[in-house]
This record gives structure tokens, sequence and C-alpha cells, in this order.
């Protein structure tokens, strides 16, 4: 049966369990500088409607890497949902190809490509999800506190799809997860109800950041305008006054706390620089573990793990 990759709880937590545990095992052998090519023959097509620098490079590296060969559809080459609808472009790349992946805005796009292709999708970023990125950050988090159950994230900012990853990552794995945004800037409604009816987790939404990150293993942050809200920075700028990521608000958890981006940070917005380039920064080795989380996920929906 074709496996897809578009949101985490596609796959189960003991799945998701066993593709950290295989994103450690690929990333030791490229360490170690070792001959292994299990995409040896295949291709991937990449299908960028939203540009981006970190999902490029880490796709198309870990994929040559590991073998294969990945072909970069920028957004003028496949204008999707405009020039050709998206259960087409589906169809069509799934002659050519072994693997696909699509970073876009609309997420019923994913959900169309993954309904229509023959061959595995993955979600490399829509405007509701982002669910390559959580399973590359918590591969970093077990690296750092080596475990990933009951570890408390709080996560200050706008409730965007970063937010919506980690709630469904909660609903597969006990976690606390705090997000504090401003009123207005809430999560989707029904993902912060899934991930509270899974029982598994505890969930808060919160307008206050410093209750929010008390005692918190992780603070984590994202720009406060993504792609396409551009032009609500300045209005943005206003309503997220308070929730900027300091050394004040790093000291306030009351323990020692790691600081998580997902990249790229407007540093001296939602972050200053003084926290992003501390001893308590990962973000670099979230950037880094975004190929090896990625390779992994890769090899599972291909059969190659």
């Amino acid at each position: 049966m074709k496996r897809d990759f578009i949101h985490i709880t596609d796959f189960s937590g003991d799945e998701i369990r066993e593709l950290l545990a295989l994103a450690a095992e690929v990333k030791g052998r490229l360490k170690r500088g070792e001959d292994f090519r299990p995409f040896g023959g295949m291709t991937m097509a990449m299908i960028f409607a939203k540009p981006s620098a970190r999902t490029r490079v880490s796709f198309e590296t870990g994929f040559y890497r590991l073998g294969g060969h990945a072909l970069y559809l920028n957004p003028k080459d496949i204008e999707v949902g405009k020039r050709e609808a998206p259960k087409d472009i589906a169809r069509v790349i799934s002659r050519f190809n072994d693997l696909l992946m699509a970073r876009l805005f609309d997420h019923e796009h994913i959900l169309e490509f993954a309904r229509y292709a023959d061959i595995p999708v993955i979600n490399g970023l829509t405007d509701y999800n982002h669910p390559c990125q959580i399973m590359a950050d918590i591969f970093t988090i077990s690296e750092h506190l080596e475990r990933i159950e009951d570890v408390k994230i709080a996560y200050v900012g706008d409730g965007n799809n970063i937010v919506h990853s980690w709630l469904r990552l909660a609903a597969r794995i006990p976690l606390a997860f705090t997000c504090a945004c401003p009123p207005g800037y809430e999560p989707d409604a029904d993902t912060v109800a899934l991930a509270r009816e899974a029982g598994l987790s505890r969930i808060e939404i919160t307008h206050d950041p410093r209750a929010a990150v008390r005692d918190a293993d992780i603070i984590y942050t994202d720009v406060w305008a993504s792609m396409g809200q551009k032009h609500e920075f300045d209005e943005r700028v206003k309503r997220f006054q308070g929730f900027q990521v300091d050394a004040a608000l790093m000291a306030a958890t009351g323990k020692k706390t790691l600081f998580m981006h997902c990249l790229p940070a407007q540093r001296g917005v939602e972050v200053t620089d003084e926290v992003l380039e501390s001893e308590a920064s990962i973000v670099f080795d979230q950037a880094e573990n975004r190929m090896h989380a990625q390779n992994a996920i890769m090899l599972k929906v291909t059969g190659k793990a």
C-alpha cells in the first residue's frame, strides 16, 4: 500500500519512534562516509510553489547522498492550481518519478496530490502544516535531551503551520505543549481539539508568554509574518509586542532551557541576536537535521527502510 507523509499523524507513535531511530542510523552512516545508496536509480520530483533554501537543499542533498536524483521544479515551471490542476500534475509526475515532494501554499493541493499520485507524496510545507520540520525538531530534541516523551515545549509567537504540526505530534507522543500567542492569532481550533482528544499530552493555548515558558525545556519561535503574510508585517509587529524571545524570557523558565527556531529568523524581531547566538540555541542543529529526518521519511515511504 502506498504511504504518504502529509501530516505527522499519518504515522503512529511507534512509527515515529522508528523514524527517529532510522534518522540517527542514517545520519551516523553519512557522518562515517559509508557508501549507502538505497535510492540508486530513483528520481524524485520536487515541486515548489513556495520557494525555500533549506527545504530544497536538504531534500536534494539528502536524496543525492543516498544515491538518487532530485529534480527541482520552481513556481514558474508548475503553477499549481493555475496552469494545471493538482490531480493532473500528480498523475503525470507519477509516470516519470519514484517520489514526489511538494512545498505549497494551499493545503488542499497537497491532499489532491496524495489522492491522485501513484507514488509516495511528502509534504514539504503548506500554509496549514510543516511535518518534516517537526520531525527534524523532535529528532534534534532527542539528541540534546536524550528523550522525547514529556518534554515541555513553549512556543511563543503566531499559531501557524509549525504549531499545527507540533499539535499533531502531541497526538502521537506524550508532550507538554504550550502555545503563547496574541489574541486573534491562535492555532486552528480543530487541530487543538485533535491533540487534546488524543489524551496523550498536556495542551495549553495562552496569551501570556512569561507564564507559558515557566519550567520549559524548549522555547520555540518562528517569524511573525510567514510567506504570503508579509503585507501584514507592520500590523503584526504591533500586535506581537511582548512576544519577542529575549534573554529575559529565556531566564523566565527558571531552568536551563534550549532555544529553537525553524529559520529563517528575523533577528531583532521575534528573537534577539543575543538568544540566537547563545549557547542555548540549537537552531543550526535543527537545520542540519532537516536532511537526516527527511532521509528517514523518504526511506520509510519508499519501502527502502
